[in-house]
């Protein structure tokens, strides 16, 4: 909601406050002011011009030579391109020396060899957003009215001199998308009165009720609809105060009618509409529930079907307004319209909001329906808009409203005790200035028998509940009064549970190794949620999913990973590296419910390494997956107890997949995707991983032991030996760590070979073996003692040494 200054002093007094300290009290009474904007934004030197004459630049074809005079018989030199700008205008011209908005200075210059002494500007040059501009002035200056006075203040006269609160509303407080809602709550803050608007106009012989006739077949969903009809209107552009009224609340100004519509719906809070009364050509209004399929033009232009739910305004025969969303094309008021019908009426909020939806049609309008408007301003808001054509358009008012009036406008009584007030605030506000405060908010309250009866506006349609009347004391008494209390209770320090604590070096680890973290949806396809599942069991399905590709909750966090590796790499992103921390659903518990397991899951894809100026580029492959895996398990302190073996995994590429053993235990799978895989999601080589971290993190580890630094060498010997292809290295490794002795320190792989020189079906694996002791220097002897344990080991296991 934007609230102008100007505009809001005209229903309280906010003067001698600034506001940025206005902004701030209403800020701590429990509406968020998010920006306080200054419309001027430091412009000077802007004026208004007259336009003595006009001729075209000797030089270019769209350029102006315009004699402007800017006040006292001073006359400039203007070139202008605007295709609007005519001889006899009143035109905002930036004089030279002016700053306007976006930094640009004005000085005098040459265009195309003529002199050019300012600017004439359009509202968009002075900072007014374009989609408030009026059409008529959208892509031209702006002209201002034959009064204006040469070499004034423009931007008093325009309504740039002011300032505009934008409010953060909740949705309760739907009061406050009106000024005289905001006026409502700046008075009680401040302790002003409100003055609302006198409503007088002069009224025609003839009766409305001669030339219209409402009905309404859906009740419940409109239990009032009210009508006036207006004879003799004048369409034309809007005063200007009315225009910058609206222009400051963010609506484009259109003619006289609507401009009127619109500056009651933001005064009042009460959203009107202006029927073409020769347009209705039944002079009859019917309120009815559409046929299905029944089809209506609205004022966009568009063509919408309705539903059978949806509420309608016809003329007995089609629809000529769809209920508080947007009126139709066969009924919008023209230039040729001479009378006008205003509809002033209040719908079921629920049943707007389900038809907006649906139409994926959102308006002003349809907000403020939702929300809820105030019963007792329905027709409030009729006569204001008769009074407005009548001043501003030449209307003549029939007398009378036509009405159809079942609407329940009893104000919402709440009882209290000031005891349960200061119970639930814990602090001691005295009855007398509880009862100041609900005045302030013009509640009509009674103190009686150490009770407040309250009964609530109807404007405050969020007031319910006695814990509602608790927090409007509260807020305008001062959430700063609220005393500070430290809680009771025995004294215990907070923390993490060493579970929380591992979960966040798992990310730490990840984040550390490159990858981003990403947060995919838990609900899935049918086909997709078991596909890399670790574990598969009966899955869990929506009764009413949103579409086909949410049907099921995921059993693995992998295909969704691919998909957001799909969507980067399609958006030119060649190199990603994901990670997720999520739950999977599993089978289901004794309450009916599905399990659910933490998991984590990574994507690689693309290069690894790319460090251009040392012309060095490494793609992601296998083992980059791996040592990710292997950086984790070793930074939870768990290396020991993990091993890798060669696994098949559906959608994963057989010779590039492992299962990750904990303890023996199956918890993961590492691998790299299935070509055929890769060829439907548009990817290059992707490696994929998941872990079951809810097993992996709740395993015990051994405590963490520190050892001095040796001061004793260590001793190392290579071997190289002959394997069948097939055979995993991983198990070469184990064979020579179980007979190894404890002077065993390290094993670690340094080369394969399947070249040219080995036999077929045969592959070379060299491993390096690293011997030590912290207590003392070993000898030759001792190691080579060690070291033919292993190779008597390992020829009985059939590895022979190259």
């Amino acid at each position: 909601m934007l609230v102008s200054l100007n505009w809001l002093k005209q229903y309280v007094n906010i003067d001698g406050i600034e506001p940025t300290e206005l902004a701030e009290k209403i800020t701590r009474s429990g509406i968020e002011v998010d920006a306080v904007i200054d419309r001027s934004q430091g412009m000077t030197n802007v004026v208004v011009g007259h336009v003595v004459s006009k001729e075209k630049h000797p030089d270019a074809d769209k350029l102006n030579v315009c004699q402007v005079e800017v006040g006292e018989g001073d006359v400039r030199q203007i070139i202008c391109g605007a295709p609007n700008v005519a001889a006899g205008q009143k035109v905002i011209v930036a004089l030279p020396g002016a700053r306007l908005p976006g930094g640009v200075k004005i000085k005098k210059a040459k265009m195309r060899g003529v002199e050019s002494n300012g600017m004439i500007c359009s509202l968009q040059e002075l900072g007014v957003e374009g989609r408030t501009v009026p059409k008529a002035y959208a892509d031209g200056i702006y002209v201002l009215p034959e009064d204006a006075v040469p070499g004034s203040d423009a931007l008093e006269l325009v309504g740039l001199r002011d300032i505009v609160l934008e409010l953060g509303l909740t949705p309760n407080r739907s009061d406050a998308l009106s000024m005289l809602g905001v006026a409502y709550e700046v008075a009680a803050i401040l302790s002003e009165e409100v003055k609302l608007p006198e409503i007088n106009y002069p009224t025609s012989a003839e009766n409305a009720e001669n030339y219209i006739k409402v009905s309404t077949e859906a009740s419940d969903l409109n239990p009032l609809y009210a009508a006036k009809v207006i004879k003799n209107v004048k369409i034309a552009e809007s005063p200007l105060w009315l225009q910058h009224h609206l222009m400051a609340a963010g609506i484009r100004p259109h003619n006289n009618v609507v401009d009127i519509t619109n500056f009651i719906l933001m005064e009042y809070g009460q959203p009107l509409h202006a029927f073409d009364y020769n347009s209705l050509k039944t002079n009859e209004i019917v309120v009815r529930l559409a046929n299905e399929g029944e089809k209506i033009v609205t004022l966009d232009d568009q063509e919408r079907t309705l539903n059978s739910h949806n509420l309608v305004i016809t003329n007995g025969v089609e629809p000529v307004a769809v209920a508080g969303v947007m009126g139709g094309a066969n009924s919008e008021v023209t230039s040729e319209t001479t009378t006008v019908v205003i509809e002033a009426a209040y719908f079921d909020g629920f049943s707007v909001r389900r038809t907006s939806k649906e139409l994926g049609l959102r308006s002003d309008s349809s907000a403020r329906f939702e929300k809820g408007v105030d019963p007792n301003r329905v027709l409030l808001a009729a006569e204001r808009a008769a009074q407005l054509l009548s001043e501003l358009a030449g209307g003549e008012v029939l007398q009378g409203t036509v009405l159809v009036d079942e609407l329940d406008k009893t104000p919402t009584r709440v009882v209290v005790s000031p005891d349960f007030v200061n119970a639930r605030l814990g602090m001691k506000i005295s009855l007398e200035d509880m009862l100041a405060i609900l005045h302030r908010l013009q509640f009509d309250v009674e103190a009686a028998n150490g009770l407040l009866i309250i009964d609530a506006p109807t404007r405050r349609q969020d007031i319910k509940i006695e814990e509602d009347i608790v927090e409007e004391i509260a807020r305008l008494y001062g959430y700063d009064e609220i005393p500070m209390t430290l809680p009771e209770g025995n004294a215990s320090v907070g923390g993490l549970t060493p579970y929380q604590e591992k979960r966040r070096v798992v990310r730490n680890v990840m984040e550390g190794a490159g990858l981003l973290q990403a947060v995919t949806y838990s609900l899935t396809s049918d086909e997709l949620s078991q596909k890399f599942a670790l574990k598969v069991e009966d899955t869990t399905k929506l009764l009413m999913p949103m579409s086909e590709e949410r049907t099921t909750l995921r059993q693995s966090l992998i295909p969704h990973l691919i998909e957001a590796a799909s969507y980067n790499v399609a958006r030119k992103a060649d190199s990603v590296a994901l990670y997720e921390v999520g739950s999977v659903f599993l089978g289901k518990t004794e309450e009916e419910l599905p399990y659910e397991e933490e998991h984590l899951a990574i994507v690689l894809t693309g290069k690894w390494i790319d460090n251009a100026w040392q012309g060095e580029k490494r793609p992601v492959d296998f083992y980059v997956a791996k040592g990710i895996v292997e950086a984790l398990f070793e930074k939870l302190g768990l290396t020991d107890q993990v091993s890798f073996e060669k696994a098949l995994v559906d959608g994963l590429h057989p010779g590039q997949t492992a299962n990750v053993l904990l303890d023996g235990e199956k918890v993961g799978i590492i691998g790299g995707l299935h070509p055929s895989e890769r060829k439907k999601v548009d990817l290059k080589e992707t490696f994929v991983a998941e872990l079951n971290l809810f097993a992996i993190l709740n395993a015990s580890t051994n405590a963490l032991v520190y050892t001095p630094v040796p001061r004793f060498p260590e001793i190392t010997r290579d071997i190289a030996l002959e394997l069948d292809r097939t055979k995993p290295a991983g198990e070469i490794e184990s064979i020579i760590r179980k007979a190894g002795t404890k002077l065993l320190k390290q094993v670690k792989v340094f080369d394969v070979y399947e070249g040219e020189k080995m036999e077929a079906g045969k592959k070379s694996v060299a491993f390096t073996l690293t011997y030590f002791d912290p207590e003392r220097t070993l000898t030759d002897e001792e190691v080579t003692s060690a070291h033919n344990k292993v190779l008597k080991a390992l020829a009985e296991a059939g590895a022979e040494e190259r």
